[in-house]
């Protein structure tokens, strides 16, 4: 018998060669322009390139999900019994 593994091997994550470019048109377009915004410019200042392929993976998520998030916060449903997704994702690691 050989020792193979049970499970597939993960492929990493890598975006399509557009990808950055698309998802920076998407944010420009998005009515929270402002705030996303302010939020590219605090990633270029604090920005390493080897976290690229998770940044945009992130960001693509946010963008994603955004309308999503807006018809939640609109529809006037209370959210102080759930847990802050960033503390989740922080467990993760």
């Amino acid at each position: 018998m050989s020792a193979q593994p049970d499970h597939a091997p993960v492929t990493p994550y890598a975006p399509a060669p557009g990808a950055p470019a698309e998802l920076r048109a998407q944010l420009r377009a998005d009515h929270h322009a402002a705030q996303w915004a302010a939020a590219l410019e605090e990633l270029r200042r604090t920005f390493s390139l080897a976290a690229l392929y998770e940044v945009v993976q992130e960001w693509q998520g946010l963008i994603a999900s955004a309308p999503a998030v807006d018809a939640f916060v609109a529809s006037g449903y209370d959210d102080s019994g759930f847990i802050d997704m960033a503390e989740l994702r922080g467990r993760r690691r």
